[in-house]
């Protein structure tokens, strides 16, 4: 089995391998981003992709679904953190060989979830089962009804993303360590129910958050 490792983090992509390493029947490659893993793809799909997907440059779960459907021989395994709900129930109901793991699951969970994919199966953890399976109670809906409380801080950071600006770069103006500003924007998405920078972007223009004149991406 040919794995390819779509995470953008030293200690993930580190953790993956020896996973991987451990396994006779697996061999991995790593891929930086979008553009990468699909060349990856044109050259061999019959593996399975385990892809951070709020570090990658997707934009959204029908461009993945869209992926998946150009390259049916591949499985997916979305290997991630703070995925909205809606996004969750987009990905199970439109793209039927993507399985979602949580990055704070079992090691064992991890293993099962690559055994399943050496049969040709999907895996949903068990934190993403309860979580579709659960009912929404009335003030999660109330609250989804409502505009996102953002601090003044993650406010200033949504404009300067909306900007094109880095999480580096934005460290830097703010004289901020870059771990520093990447709390704020895992805060900002998870409190805007969205999984990356396009849908933070479309999110806050929607709303009025940022000032469409100065969005230029």
């Amino acid at each position: 089995m040919k794995i390819y490792i779509a995470d953008n983090q030293d200690i993930t992509r580190a953790g993956l391998l020896y996973i991987v390493s451990q396994r006779q029947d697996c061999e991995s490659k790593l891929t930086s981003d979008k553009s990468s893993l699909i060349e990856a793809l044109k050259e061999d799909s019959h593996v399975v992709i385990v892809l951070d997907y709020t570090l990658f440059d997707i934009n959204d779960a029908a461009e993945l679904c869209i992926i998946s459907q150009r390259f049916p021989e591949a499985l997916w395994i979305l290997f991630s953190e703070d995925l909205s709900q809606d996004f969750l129930r987009e990905i199970v109901l439109t793209c039927p060989k993507c399985g979602i793991l949580l990055k704070d699951c079992s090691m064992a969970e991890i293993r099962e979830a690559l055994d399943f994919a050496s049969k040709g199966k999907r895996y949903i953890c068990q934190q993403i089962t309860e979580l579709l399976l659960a009912t929404p109670s009335k003030e999660e809906n109330q609250r989804k009804e409502t505009l996102p409380n953002l601090t003044k801080t993650e406010l200033e950071i949504l404009k300067d993303i909306a900007l094109g600006m880095t999480t580096k770069e934005i460290a830097q103006k703010r004289f901020s360590s870059f771990h520093t500003v990447n709390t704020h924007r895992k805060n900002i998405f998870r409190k805007l129910a969205v999984n990356n920078v396009h849908e933070a972007i479309k999110f806050a223009l929607r709303a009025g958050l940022v000032d469409s004149a100065e969005y230029y991406i």
